[in-house]
């Protein structure tokens, strides 16, 4: 068996509906490296045109997935819509090999609760995400993401270990971490708009905005 990949940028994608397709295209043009996976022939032959990798397999059997290679990634989407039985087969599979972080999509609060306990680390409803938004999700530190358009976006992320016990005005050259924190959350406190004297304290989440570059970068500093 092939050693797992460690540099966290390959994402595997189950299912090549409307929402997987998307989000596979999307994680492709932010540069990361994408295995698909479809029961689908036909769908299959249709995204191999446009995706690296795409394999048609029966992601419900834990020794197809690890025949094509899944326990080389660190992340895995499952993105099966169609079937509640097979994308709980697929989650639990994976949890069985032993996948670091897995993604599922839900259709429902029951399913989505049954995702969970079989070894889901992440319930996406697609419904009121989209493939571009959960791609930016899955590939960075940031906890929460709203894109605006024209490269501007607000993001909520962990305070980064080295801000901790420093007053916001330390963040204010703009030339330093490129983002503006806008607001700022203690543990045990609601979110407060942020002010120049407000110290960051370790467990505190932040409310930043920016490019998505730079707020890629200052998640990635947690």
């Amino acid at each position: 068996m092939s050693a797992r990949n460690t540099d966290d940028t390959g994402v595997v994608v189950i299912g090549l509906g409307r929402f997987g397709c998307h989000l596979a295209t999307s994680l492709t043009q932010l540069g990361h490296e994408v295995l698909a996976i479809d029961h689908s022939a036909d769908r299959v032959q249709k995204w191999s045109r446009s995706l690296d990798r795409v394999v048609q397999a029966d992601a419900t059997e834990e020794g197809a997935l690890r025949q094509i290679g899944v326990t080389e990634f660190r992340r895995v989407v499952v993105a099966i819509g169609a079937s509640l039985d097979a994308s709980v087969l697929t989650v639990l599979a994976l949890a069985e090999l032993g996948i670091p972080q897995i993604w599922a999509r839900a259709t429902s609060e029951k399913h989505a609760k049954i995702l969970g306990s079989v070894g889901a680390h992440h319930v996406i409803f697609p419904e009121a995400e989209t493939g571009e938004r959960v791609a930016h999700l899955i590939v960075s530190k940031m906890l929460d993401f709203i894109e605006f358009g024209d490269d501007f976006a607000i993001a909520r992320v962990r305070v980064p270990d080295a801000l901790v016990g420093r007053p916001l005005r330390e963040l204010a050259p703009a030339d330093r971490y490129g983002v503006m924190v806008v607001g700022a959350k203690r543990p045990g406190e609601r979110f407060r708009y942020a002010d120049p004297g407000t110290v960051l304290t370790a467990g505190s989440m932040l409310i930043v905005e920016g490019s998505i570059a730079q707020l890629q970068r200052f998640a990635a500093l947690t």
